[in-house]
């Protein structure tokens, strides 16, 4: 039994110098699976990157039959009440749960079981909020085949302790990122239209060059669309649902040259009934800005002062608008310059809104 022990405090420990490794997105998911499949068995994985802004989900790994099923995943995800919301999670205590636990052994109670998994032969699932810096970087999804055998409490235990350094080595991977190579771009937006199923009626040249650009490499069909645009138009047709509509939902997207691009969803009404557009733009500097100021770790205090520092409003400005003394303003910035690893305001904005890293 020790041995047993031993051998499994090794195997977290792999996983946790792997988050710290420097690894980008799409080479730490694949890895943290293999190694915690060693530990926590499972049947079926999805582990996906978001937006930690929105939380919509930005690119992921999703095994089969999981991923012949991501549209119905999204609906239930950002269209439907159910038990361990990803965004819920992320704003709880304890960011871990199964669906036997938050459904006391009574899965037919989550819509999301009876509607999706069973008809995939899917049992229980234990889902996590991976959370680092007060803000999710990403989720993931592990499942097992439907059997009366769910996630055991020490299973749960084991991602509880590896969570944290997975949402770490996914912010690492946000602050740590590549220039891009930006010559053979194009010049204006692209946008897709979509009908009432999600298939596309019409594409610009330049949306084709963004979806090139952003296409899931493991898709199980090279005609499906990214992720992050079923993402996108879930999020729309959620907020279409509330009595007061927020802002249309936006996603950020890291491209394959390593340029930031933004993603918007909206509603298009004509002649062909309701349909959904979807706007490709490059990020704006003052929205990486914000990105890149959660991905460093700062704290909500501090990114409201450096934001305001990125605006170019001096001190005094900022006490007067955050109501706080000159002090405490110059104490933020400093754990800012600190954690940025620049001096002064002016190398803060070189680094973060034209990507000198």
């Amino acid at each position: 039994m020790c041995m047993a022990a031993g051998a499994v405090e090794r195997r977290v420990a792999d996983i946790v110098r792997r988050c710290y490794a420097g690894l980008d997105a799409a080479r730490l998911q694949p890895e943290v699976l293999g190694r915690l499949r060693q530990i926590v068995p499972a049947d079926a994985a999805f582990f996906a990157t978001v937006d930690p802004v929105t939380l919509l989900f930005t690119g992921a790994v999703a095994e089969d039959p999981l991923s012949a099923a991501t549209p119905l995943f999204l609906d239930n995800e950002f269209g439907h009440d159910d038990v361990n919301k990803f965004a819920a999670l992320a704003g709880s205590d304890d960011r871990i749960a199964s669906l036997d636990r938050a459904t006391r052994g009574d899965r037919s109670a989550s819509p999301r079981y009876r509607e999706i998994m069973a008809p995939l032969g899917l049992g229980d699932e234990l889902r996590a909020a991976l959370v680092a810096g007060q803000h999710c970087w990403g989720v993931l999804c592990l499942h097992r085949e439907d059997s009366p055998l769910g996630f055991t409490d020490r299973e749960l235990g084991l991602v509880r302790r590896i969570a944290p350094h997975l949402a770490e080595g996914l912010r690492r991977a946000v602050a740590l990122r590549r220039l891009a190579d930006t010559a053979s771009e194009p010049g204006s937006p692209g946008i897709i239209v979509l009908d009432g199923t999600l298939a596309v009626v019409s594409i610009s040249p330049e949306a084709e060059y963004w979806l090139a650009e952003i296409a899931d490499h493991d898709s199980p069909q090279p005609a499906e669309l990214p992720l992050a645009v079923y993402a996108a138009a879930a999020r729309l047709s959620r907020l279409e649902q509330l009595p007061d509509p927020a802002a249309a939902p936006s996603v950020r997207v890291r491209t394959r040259a390593g340029r930031w691009l933004t993603i918007h969803a909206t509603r298009l009404d004509g002649a062909g009934g309701r349909q959904t557009g979807v706007v490709f733009e490059p990020a704006s500097s003052a929205q990486l800005s914000s990105l890149f100021l959660r991905a460093y770790g700062l704290t909500p205090a501090q990114v409201r002062v450096a934001a305001l520092v990125l605006q170019g409003q001096s001190t005094r400005q900022i006490v007067s608008q955050l109501h706080i003394s000159g002090d405490t303003v110059q104490e933020h910035l400093t754990a800012v310059f600190d954690k940025v690893g620049v001096r002064s305001r002016r190398e803060l904005a070189a680094t973060l809104m034209t990507g000198r890293h």
